[in-house]
């Protein structure tokens, strides 16, 4: 156990004082010492992972363009017109990957590609952007996939959020990609095994499902702070200095305090 009197940080894991408070050396000495043996019974919760199993992988539209690229189509134009009204960056674009297809399947959609820790593309996010009946069209494929694990750092805050838009916005984030958070879901794994610290910013009017996740990161003793996105419609709607500010502002959430939290944010 430990606990600071000044800023009351506390908990039952030291390895995140290291982690939080110390240099990179020290969390490697530190796991060096340990053998991080404390994590290796989380091997048996997750009975649903095969050994050596290969990453999937998944085409991404054949029409795709990146909006990375040097020069680019008049087309382009009107698909990076909307991502700037969005608050969408050139940085953004070129460290997410975004691009779009003009025709085809996906015709007049944005595209955020995910790639898994292999680097092979394994989902995609289609948002159109010249006003389809369907906002998003997603393709034929498995959700439980880490979106992005290839460019998310793992011993860093992770942000847990609904949508692409909203994990842009965040920085280190990681949408859902469903209704909940499954306790064999790839996404779970990956936070208790590096042990990551998380932030859980959802969209105002979702609020049965951040209980539910909030119950399962607790559940496996996860590190976790709620973000207040009251005010907004969801993340993507904020800036990313306002979204910074209220990350430093998010309460600490365990055991002891979720419901009491909850109750208030209900009043």
């Amino acid at each position: 156990m430990f606990k600071c009197w000044i800023c009351d940080y506390h908990g039952r894991n030291i390895r995140r004082v290291i982690r939080r408070f110390g240099s990179y050396t020290q969390l490697q000495k530190w796991d060096q010492i340990t053998d991080r043996s404390d994590l290796s019974r989380f091997d048996d919760l997750f009975n649903n992972e095969i050994s050596g199993e290969i990453e999937e992988k998944l085409e991404l539209p054949k029409e795709f363009v990146s909006l990375a690229n040097k020069s680019l189509p008049l087309s382009a134009n009107r698909a990076l017109r909307y991502l700037a009204e969005r608050g969408v960056t050139r940085t953004d674009i070129q460290r997410w990957k975004i691009g779009f297809c003009y025709d085809g399947e996906y015709g007049g959609r944005i595209i955020v590609p995910s790639f898994g820790a292999s680097g092979y593309p394994n989902y995609f996010i289609a948002r159109s952007y010249v006003g389809h009946g369907m906002k998003y069209k997603n393709p034929r494929s498995s959700k439980n996939v880490v979106f992005n694990d290839l460019f998310t750092n793992w011993n860093d805050d992770l942000v847990i959020v609904e949508g692409v838009f909203d994990a842009i916005n965040a920085g280190n984030a990681v949408p859902i990609l469903g209704s909940t958070l499954r306790t064999d879901s790839d996404l779970l794994r990956k936070i208790v095994r590096n042990d990551t610290p998380c932030y859980i910013a959802l969209d105002p009017d979702a609020a049965n499902k951040e209980r539910r996740i909030i119950q399962t990161l607790l559940r496996y003793d996860v590190e976790l702070y709620k973000i207040d996105v009251s005010g907004y419609d969801d993340v993507g709607e904020m800036s990313k200095n306002e979204f910074q500010h209220r990350k430093k502002s998010a309460k600490l959430i365990d055991r002891d305090n979720y419901i009491l939290l909850d109750l208030l944010s209900a009043v």
